[in-house]
């Protein structure tokens, strides 16, 4: 049964389902050197999938208690805020004034969404579905942020708009960000730019014309992941 709930029952059944061997595994996955994460995240060792499970019975939240969630120094925690957000906004019977809710609280709280995996939880829907129809400045406005978390916000909320074939903020933005330093960016910008070769693969060649001497490795694997042999070593060739 649906129910709207509070940030302290939400964690109060995470633990329910906290399990030590599962925190073992994540820690030995972030002491492998694979984990991008930031600093201060605290794991209890609650399956991702449990999460969203977990999200979806609380999917009616109050904003003010999402917020709660998103304080939370518990990393599963935020990320179920995230689902929450990200479920809700993917809702078609969801307000229109709700959808603002939530994406005034994504922007305002951007300092607690601030891993990959928490960005990409809720900027699709949340971000990019609610600017969907309406300017999008705040977008290129991020993309030229200091922060690393806001710029792939940026990138990553263009998934929306790509799904309608709306690819113009796409490949605008990855331009923006085409000389980051930073990898979580280029794997976004590579990954997105491989996206719109699904709608438009003209425009996908095009970009990657115009743009692969001087994409970072990481960021032209992804791009031109999902061409063919002769094609990848094309772009290659050019770096």
């Amino acid at each position: 049964m649906m129910t709207a709930g509070t940030a302290e029952a939400f964690i109060s059944q995470l633990y329910e389902y906290q399990s030590d061997e599962e925190l073992q595994k994540i820690q030995r996955y972030f002491k492998s050197g694979k984990g991008e994460y930031g600093e201060g995240d605290q794991f209890i060792g609650v399956r991702m999938g449990q999460v969203f499970a977990i999200a979806r019975e609380f999917i009616d939240m109050p904003v003010d208690e999402i917020e709660k969630l998103m304080e939370s120094p518990i990393h599963e925690a935020r990320a179920g805020a995230m689902s929450i957000m990200d479920k809700c906004a993917r809702r078609k019977r969801t307000p229109e004034s709700r959808r603002k809710d939530l994406y005034d609280l994504y922007m305002r709280r951007h300092d607690r969404i601030n891993n990959w995996d928490l960005v990409d939880l809720a900027a699709p829907f949340a971000v990019g579905g609610y600017l969907y129809d309406k300017p999008r400045d705040i977008l290129f406005q991020l993309a030229r942020s200091e922060d690393m978390w806001q710029r792939r916000t940026a990138i990553v909320a263009t998934s929306y708009f790509i799904r309608k074939g709306d690819l113009d903020d796409t490949f605008a933005i990855a331009e923006i960000l085409i000389d980051d330093d930073q990898d979580l960016i280029h794997k976004a910008v590579g990954g997105w730019i491989r996206e719109c070769g699904k709608t438009d693969r003209g425009r996908h060649l095009a970009f990657l014309d115009q743009n692969a001497s001087r994409m970072p490795r990481t960021m032209l694997r992804y791009a031109i992941e999902h061409l063919d042999k002769e094609q990848k070593e094309h772009y290659r060739s050019q770096t």
